[in-house]
Formats: C-alpha cells, structure tokens, sequence
C-alpha cells in the first residue's frame, strides 16, 4: 500500500487540490519544440515521456534556467494601461549568463513579484518572452501563499537551517496543504517549461529550494532531458533532513537531475548521507568528480561556491564616491574604527548574537569605548512569522540597551540602519569600514564578505585617486557556518553562540597589524576576483555538459508512481530476459549448462529465512533431473548448508564457497578446487576481523571452511562502510604475503584462497562438459552481486578459447536493472523463478521421471 505521504502527480495532473483553488486555464505560449509526433499528446499530461532517437532542427544549444522568480523588474505605467518591464541587475540567474557561452541563447522560466490580472497575463507573457526571453510562471494568489509563506518558509527554509518544529507554537506542524501547493507550484513551473523547451537540444537549470520537485515532472515527460540543479541554501544533515514528512518525495525528484550543485563539502556531504541511509545509493569518485549510481544512471555531484559579478561592483565603485560621498561618511565616522554587518532581518543570520559580541568587546577592552562603532545594515526580511518579531524587538532592545550603557556624547557604539540600502550606498560603507563581522548561525552561501573584499579593493589603479592606490586592507570575521567560510582561509573563523569567543576575535581583527591586514587581503582578492559568478557557472555547465554526454547513446525508459517515478538508463546491448523467447531457444537445445546463484537470485535478500521453499526445489529438480542439462548451484554459502538444503536434488551439481568445493550430484564426493588447502592465515586475519566487529554494532564473522567473511549489512551505513574500507586495507597489509585474496562485496569483506572465483566454477563446467562430448549448445547463468560478474565474464572467453561454441545461444542474466557484464537482466528473484519454472515445465518429462525412479532405487 503507497504511503499517504505520496502526492500521486496523476492526481495533480487532473487540477485535484483539495485545499485550494482551481488554477485558469490559461493561453498556451508557441512552442519551439521540434520532437517528431504529436504535439497534442504533449498536451496531455497523461501521454507518454518524449524518448525519440530522431535527430532536433535546432542550430544551436539553448538553456532554460528555471528560478522561483524572473530577473526582471515590473512596474505598472503611469497610465496604469499594462506594465513596463527592465532587467534586474542584481539577480544571480541574469549575472551567470556571463559564464554561458557567447553562442549560447538563454531562455528564463520564473514567477513575477507583482500580481498580474488575469487578462493581461497572456500579453504580458508575449511581451516578455519577445523583449527579454522570459516566460513567467503566474501562480494562483491562494497558491502561493500557500507555496512561499507556506511550505518554502514554513517547512523547507527553517528545516534547512536546523530549525526543528518541537512543537506547534514554535516551527508549527506539517501541513499537506502547505506540500500540495508547493508540488502545484512546481507543476504550473514544469508547464511553462514544457511550452517552449525542445527536449533533444536544451540544457534546463533548476534553482533552489522552491523547485526541488521539478525534475520529477520534467523527467516524466522528458526521459534524456539534459537537467542540472543548484541549492542555493545549506543542505541539512541527515538527522535533521529525515525528519520532513516528505523526505523521500523530494531526494527521489532531485536524483531526477543529472547534476545537483552544492555550495560546499558539508552540504554535499549531508545530501550523500541522505541518498546513502534513506535509498542505498552509494556514492563515487572518479578523477575527481561524484557521482551517484541510481537505475543505471550516474547523477553527478557539483561542489562550487558562488561568487560575485565582478563587472556590476566595479562600475558601482565608480560611481560610489559622486552618490553616497565616502568623505561625509569618513566625516561622520572620523577618529571612529567602524566594524561592519550587511544582514537580512532574518532569524538566522545571528545579528542579536553578533550586537551581544559588541557589547562583550567594550566591556572586556575598555580601550574601544568611545573608538569602536558597530555599523548595522538590517535589509527588510522575505519572510514574517512570531520567531521574526521576537527576533526584531531583541535587536532593538538590544540597541538601546548598548547605547545607553556605552554610548557618550558624539558617540554611539551600535548605529542600526533598519531600511532599504541601495548597493551604492552599502559600497559607501564598505569603504569605511576596517572590518566585516558575519555571525550568521547558518547561511547557505552570504556575499557580503566577497562585496567588501572588493569594495575595498576598489576601483583599479588608473581610475583611482592617488590617496586610494596605497596597500589595500581588509578583515573579516566570519561565522564557520556560512558557505563562504571554507573559501576565505585568511578570515577569523568564530562560533557565532560564543559570544566571547566572537567578542575576542572582533578585538583581534581591529587590532591587527596593517601589514597582516594587507596579506590577509591581497589573498582573499585573488580568490574572490578569479572566482566569480561566471566562473562559477561556466564550471557548473562545463560538468553539466560532460555528466549528459552518454545521454542520447543509451535505452532510457520511466518507471514507478508518483514521486517513485525514475529513469532507468541502460547500455543499448542490455534488455530484459524474454521468457518466450529463450523458452524457444530451450526446446531447440541438446545439451544445457545451467548455472544459478542463490541469495539474491532463487532467495531474495531480504528474506530472514534462507531455507529454499518447496517450489524452489520442485523447479530445480525437475530442471537437473532433464539429462540434456547439467545444473549447478554457485554460492558463497558453505557446503555443509547448502547440500543440507538442496538435498532432495538428487542430480544438481553444488559450487560451494564461491567454487573451493565442488560435486557434480548427491552421489559425488566433494572435490577441492582450491590450490593451497592450507589455512594459517586464519590465524593472522581473524584477530583483525573480531577488532572490527567489536567497535562496529550490528557487524558479525562468518567463519567458513575455505573463507573468513565480515558482514556490515546490519551495521549504521555510513560507519560500516568505512570500516570495511579500513579493514581491506588492514587485511591487505598484514596478508601481504599468504596465498590468499581480499575481496569487498555487498555489506561483506571476504578472505579468501587465491584462484577461487565462480568465474573458474564455470570455466571448469564448460571444458568438462566439452571433453565428455557434450559441449554446451545453451548457457544461462544468472547471478545479481559482483562474484558473479566473474561467471559472466568467463563465457565471452570460453566461446574465444574454444571451450564453447561460437554457435552456443548464452543468455547471461543479471538481477536487476543495473550496470553488468551480463547482456539481459531480470527485475528480482520472483522474475528468475517465474523464467525457470517455464523452463522446467519445458523439461523432458519422461527423462525427469526416469531420473526420479533411478534416485528412488
């Protein structure tokens, strides 16, 4: 039964919001699409995703960057008759076109800030798909309140910075409602972008938190879609990020992408926890690139912080003196050191802990009353809330209650700016002060450091007055959990919750020598001045090019429901095992070698009881007791249990330990295939195995005769798998010189002898049934971990060396859909028995009897 947490997007496809309005119908945008068939069926949500091999008309490739809001400004006209539009400067999505490239056309997708009447919306979206390239998303008033206020900053924004609802006056409960709009908002978003997207040739951008259901929508639609996203926010640990409600819903719909960007390590990391814990997705690392295995596709994993526009400062610096004149604001400040904080109103960003920092640094250096001056730029908050006001009323009490404890005539030791600074005027600020204080407790990136870095900086030599082309200084002290902090190694990084920590380390900054302030500063700007915006997004869309190269050369297809949905994308050569179709090639065959692991394959993996089940026996017994068939059974399992279990098979050939025990039927002695049947190295691995498993919980030996196997299946994810990393290394360096192989498997770490693999069971297999006269015509074997891709590997070189036949029909299969040796696949172990028990209905029944009465005598 599907889980109620499931907004089934059929549902949402049929307009069926329960707690909100209808959206109007609204007049569809041209399209520019150029995918051969139908347009009507793309129409219809219900129609099938858009796969087709036939080649695009397009010239050139396109980028839609989708954002929850467009980059442009709207004004209604003094005639109030329609509105007039200009670009907004300041938007990140209009200033990463600079890393685009020349050639590339880029096409916007976002929401307005003002309301839009419905029927000026069609013109509207004319007008500014025409003289700008955008196409607004134009959202239902109940939606988006709903959507913004709602889930955005209700849910998402305060869960993202660490903030746990405890309870309903503080964070508040979930609301489906609230999760309804947003997956509504992300649909009308997908809608607007199904409008004018040519699949075959258009690279999509996503962006930020608003739209993390996105790719779901596209992906449905557009199964080879070449699709990058960015989080512009921190990405939580996996602690806190289990606790949505929605949890899965949206890592499933961001595993959508192709690329997932992030500002920083941390933030990579806690998303790579999440797909590790919640999915089993392990991840990666290849030349210096991440990548998440997910249904055959690898999603690729950006860490690169953002930077500034580099162009848009520089002609706000020229421009700084003439409109906010730095020398009054030198005049006001003179004799004054001034410490410097550009904050939203926001919870998060720390500013009451930062004013009690202030206070504490007077009250510990008493040399700065009367000297030091904390200037505070509050720009007005995106968001509202109880948490907000409170905030608000500390920062002014707090203001007051400084000022009047330390301020003197002249003088006042807090000056809190509470309105809207224009970027000019905040240059003028960035120009006075000695030092930037950010004490946010959690910030998903915060520019301002980079701003005053190079509005210190200034404008370059030739334009600057001769007082402004001395050694340029700067100081920064910044809070550790902001994203910037990991690029700016000449920064005094604080705990922003130690007041006296931060207190002391504004102290430091202000202090400092010039000299040291001059190194500190000439190192930030190199990094700040070559890692722009542009450079930022020419490297996103650089990896987004390289993680889409293999797109259009594989088989992709959409499965699963709802938020479930998933691409698998498979190698051409790789299909599904047709069970008529090898039934037919069954029939056809003299002498079958049929060859079977079993956990994972007959015994799916969950199962707590290994035992095989009676119709599992019933099918390989009719299988082997067929004399055109020789079947074996190839596992890892020890002998002693599997010939317990298959005991009733009379004629069924055993591989135990991967191979190092061997018997041909019932009636056979176990052979050993192995080379050393020595086992003192048990002694030295043994030891090292029980040093792991008792400082890992849910970690256990199992002691075979030919093998030591350390499970971790049961284990934490993330701590199990980095113990079995340590333990292969220990267990290679102290096996260095036995004869024996260290293995990492499935949650296991394997020793075992050297030359024991099921890939020299089946080599063995063949060549036997070769020199008996009886060389194979037909080959399956099935297997769904990674010593089986050793079986399958064999059989390309068997058919090579002679050993089998160029004519023999093989049929390598592995369990499920993923990257294999193996040319056909089957979805579980309930599919293999299925494609089995039509094979030994097929069986010789008069054989199968006549084997069955010998075995009876």
């Amino acid at each position: 039964m599907m889980s109620r947490s499931y907004t089934n997007l059929l549902d949402l496809a049929s307009g069926n919001f329960p707690a909100m309005g209808q959206p109007r119908e609204k007049k569809r945008l041209p399209r520019v699409m150029t995918v051969p068939g139908v347009i009507s069926e793309l129409d219809d949500d219900q129609a099938n995703s858009v796969t087709s091999d036939a080649p695009s008309s397009a010239i050139q490739d396109r980028i839609i960057i989708v954002a929850n809001q467009l980059p442009v400004k709207a004004k209604r006209r003094p005639d109030n008759k329609g509105w007039s539009f200009s670009w907004d400067d300041d938007s990140l999505v209009l200033q990463l076109k600079d890393g685009l490239p020349e050639e590339m056309e880029v096409l916007y997708v976002g929401s307005l800030k003002v309301d839009v009447d419905p029927v000026e919306q069609d013109d509207v979206s004319q007008l500014l798909l025409d003289k700008f390239k955008c196409v607004p998303a134009f959202l239902p008033s109940d939606i988006l309140t709903k959507f913004y206020h709602g889930f955005c900053k209700q849910h998402l924004w305060p869960l993202f910075h660490y903030m746990l609802p405890f309870s309903a006056s503080h964070g508040g409960r979930f609301d489906r409602s609230l999760w309804e709009a947003y997956v509504a908002v992300n649909k009308i978003f997908s809608q607007r972008v199904i409008e004018v997207i040519n699949p075959e040739e258009d690279y999509v951008w996503i962006h930020d938190y608003h739209l993390m259901v996105l790719p779901t929508f596209l992906r449905r639609r557009f199964n080879r879609l070449r699709m990058g996203f960015f989080l512009h926010s921190p990405f939580p640990s996996s602690e806190i990020y289990r606790t949505l409600p929605v949890r899965e819903e949206i890592m499933k719909a961001l595993l959508n992408s192709d690329l997932i960007g992030f500002h920083t390590y941390d933030y990579a990391r806690h998303f790579l926890s999440c797909c590790s814990r919640m999915l089993g997705l392990e991840y990666q690392s290849k030349r210096g690139y991440i990548g998440v295995e997910y249904y055959g596709r690898t999603i690729g994993i950006k860490i690169m912080p953002v930077g500034i526009h580099m162009g848009q400062i520089k002609s706000v610096l020229s421009l700084a003196d003439k409109e906010w004149r730095v020398a009054e604001l030198k005049q006001q400040f003179e004799g004054k050191i001034v410490l410097l904080g550009v904050d939203d109103m926001d919870v998060f960003k720390g500013i009451d802990l930062k004013l009690l920092a202030m206070e504490q640094m007077l009250k510990q250096h008493p040399k700065w009353q009367g000297r030091a001056v904390l200037v505070q730029i509050a720009n007005p908050s995106r968001g509202r809330g109880k948490d907000l006001e409170d905030i608000q009323a500390e920062i002014q009490a707090s203001c007051k209650r400084i000022n009047e404890t330390f301020g003197q005539p002249g003088y006042e030791p807090i000056v809190l700016i509470d309105r809207p600074v224009s970027l000019c005027e905040r240059f003028a600020y960035y120009t006075i002060a000695e030092c930037v204080v950010v004490t946010a407790v959690r910030d998903g990136m915060n520019l301002t450091p980079y701003e005053y870095i190079v509005g210190r900086q200034g404008v370059s030599e030739s334009e600057s007055s001769s007082e402004s082309s001395g050694p340029k200084k700067s100081m920064l002290v910044v809070s550790e959990f902001i994203g910037c902090s990991p690029s700016l190694s000449g920064a005094i990084r604080i705990n922003p919750w130690n007041t006296e920590s931060t207190a002391e380390a504004m102290n430091e900054a202000i202090s400092m020598s010039d000299a040291e302030k001059q190194l500190r500063h000439e190192k930030h700007y190199r990094y700040v001045s070559s890692h722009d915006v542009a450079f930022w997004s020419r490297s996103f869309f650089q990896d987004l090019e390289r993680t889409c190269r293999d797109h259009f050369r594989r088989r992709c297809w959409g499965i699963g429901l709802s938020f479930g949905f998933r691409v698998v994308a498979l190698d051409p050569n790789f299909r599904k095992l047709s069970i008529d179709h090898i039934l037919s090639v069954y029939l056809r065959s003299k002498n079958r070698a049929i060859l079977l692991d079993y956990d994972g394959t007959v015994m799916p993996q969950t199962s707590h009881n290994k035992t095989p089940s009676a119709e599992v026996i019933s099918i390989i017994n009719a299988l082997s007791g067929d004399t055109k068939n020789t079947v074996f059974v190839v596992s890892g399992r020890g002998r002693e249990s599997l010939g317990k279990w298959f005991s009733p098979c009379k004629k069924l050939g055993i591989a135990a330990e991967h191979g190092f025990f061997m018997r041909w039927s019932a009636n056979d002695e176990w052979e050993l295939c192995g080379q050393n049947s020595e086992f003192g190295w048990k002694q030295i691995a043994e030891p090292v195995m029980k040093l792991y498993t008792e400082s890992t919980d849910g970690s256990s030996i199992e002691t075979k005769e030919s093998a030591l196997v350390w499970h971790h299946r049961d284990a934490d994810p993330g701590f199990g798998s980095s113990q079995a990393k340590e333990m292969l290394d220990h267990l290679e360096s102290v096996l260095a010189n036995e004869p024996v192989a260290v293995k990492s498997g499935q949650f296991i770490v394997e020793v075992k002898p050297q030359g024991v693999s099921k890939g020299m069971v089946a080599e063995k297999i063949f060549t036997t049934m070769s020199e008996k006269g009886k060389q194979a015509d037909f080959v399956l074997c099935i297997g769904d971990d990674r010593s089986d891709e050793e079986m399958f590997e064999i059989i390309s070189n068997a058919i090579s060396s002679g050993i089998l036949s160029s004519s023999t029909s093989v049929f390598a299969c592995t369990v499920g859909q993923k990257p294999s040796k193996a040319r056909y696949y089957l979805d579980d172990p309930a599919e293999v028995l299925n494609m089995l028990e039509a094979l030994a209905e097929a069986s010789d029944p008069e054989s199968f009897t006549d084997t069955e009465s010998k075995g009876s005598l």
